[in-house]
């Protein structure tokens, strides 16, 4: 069985997909090795395993796929869904997510363990969001964690490594509605002199780049519409920038037709803040992703360094990424105080990519960049504790849970075994 990208043959001896709370707890209780595996987005082998895969799209709790709270606005979810599989009925009941991922497709176990993000001054990554975990232990049991728990931070962004995660309970907003607009014709030298402005003119904004062509690529916009239609926001014409002409795609010379409705068209949060719509494949497949966040306030330098990387980086992508996250406080989290991420997405030449990336980490890792849990990065595995200050605490924490190390595999074993 490979990801979703190919680029990764997983080394479990089988895949199981229990349908109920007590077969899944005796898969846990009676074998040696179980990782959960989501909707195998992930790049790196952070969710592998010699042992058993757990996938958990047909189990069924005993409860409602979706449950929302009329008093709280906490809706507790099957983990084992993907968002684009939730978000319809929380708008139904309205209710919304302050963010989403670029793509629906993805689980929301598996993206809330990574520290998957999207884009936004004041939107924190998926996990942010998380107020309570159900999740089934080494024992077979399950354990309920929320927030306020002194184990909470660290159970979130969890690799996988505490359990396997059954339900996840997500703090919500009333619904909203945004448009969606793209501009063209940024000057570089118009991004670097603007870079904090440019990235807080909408509620959510990404830059595509890359990095070595005269000019930005694309600038897409998303903006809350609150009242009457909204407004594009008028700083990127001012810029020197121009709307699109038509809709776009990330990538070059691909059609747009996957792509989230453009033009300012307004329209619910869940069709607007990803990228890519629910019922078509997203972006290429055959591609490799990287992505490192770093403080907000080294942003401009970690631009400035990528840039001088262009004609080195430039012929090994398909498009790059320059995207905002709200910082949080949970143990592994990459943005642990407001980042500015930057996200590669390569062609799947993973020997060219292998060579260039330490040059890419030589740039950004003294500029406090931490590397993406489910993307490539060649940081020596020893190196990356160090980049969390609470790592210690959740080592303590996954050896308390995990004591014989059941949900121990591939870069998580390294990780904590190092």
């Amino acid at each position: 069985m490979k990801n979703w990208a190919a680029n990764l043959t997983y080394s479990s001896a089988r895949t199981e997909r229990p349908r109920t709370l007590a077969e899944l707890a005796g898969i846990v209780a009676g074998e040696p090795r179980v990782r959960a595996l989501g909707s195998r987005h992930s790049f790196s082998d952070v969710a592998d395993t010699t042992g058993v895969h757990v996938q958990l799209d047909l189990l069924d709790d005993g409860r409602p796929a979706l449950e929302v709270d009329a008093a709280t606005g906490v809706a507790s979810v099957r983990a084992g869904l993907r968002y684009g599989d939730v978000v319809a009925g929380l708008h139904a009941q309205g209710r919304a997510l302050t963010a989403m991922a670029s793509l629906p497709h993805i689980s929301v176990a598996g993206a809330v363990a990574t520290g998957t993000h999207g884009s936004g001054d004041g939107t924190r990554s998926l996990a942010g969001d998380v107020v309570g975990l159900e999740l089934v232990t080494a024992s077979g049991e399950t354990l309920t964690l929320r927030s306020g728990d002194a184990d909470f931070p660290g159970a979130v962004v969890a690799l996988g490594a505490l359990g396997v995660v059954t339900r996840v309970e997500l703090a919500t907003v009333p619904t909203f509605d945004v448009r969606q607009d793209v501009f063209t014709g940024l000057s570089w030298e118009a991004l670097a002199e603007n870079l904090d402005a440019v990235m807080g003119s909408a509620y959510s904004v990404s830059v595509f780049t890359s990095w070595f062509e005269p000019d930005v690529r694309m600038v897409w916009c998303k903006s809350r519409v609150d009242d009457g239609v909204g407004a594009a926001p008028a700083l990127l014409t001012e810029l020197g920038a121009a709307p699109a002409t038509g809709p776009m795609h990330p990538l070059p010379d691909v059609a747009a037709v996957a792509c989230t409705e453009q033009g300012g068209v307004p329209g619910p949060w869940f069709e607007r803040l990803p990228h890519f719509r629910l019922d078509f494949t997203p972006s290429l497949g055959e591609e490799l992703q990287s992505e490192y966040l770093l403080p907000r306030a080294a942003g401009p330098d970690a631009v400035r360094a990528v840039r001088a990387l262009g004609d080195r980086l430039g012929p090994l992508l398909l498009t790059s990424e320059i995207r905002t996250v709200a910082g949080d406080d949970l143990w592994l989290s990459t943005a642990p105080g407001d980042s500015l991420a930057l996200h590669f997405t390569w062609k799947q030449d993973w020997p060219a990519v292998r060579d260039a990336l330490p040059e890419l980490e030589a740039a950004l890792l003294p500029l406090g960049a931490r590397p993406h849990w489910g993307k490539l990065f060649t940081v020596p595995v020893t190196d990356l504790p160090g980049l969390y200050p609470r790592f210690d605490d959740f080592a303590a924490l996954a050896d308390r849970l995990d004591p014989t190390g059941t949900f121990r595999g591939g870069y998580v074993s390294e990780l904590l075994e190092r």
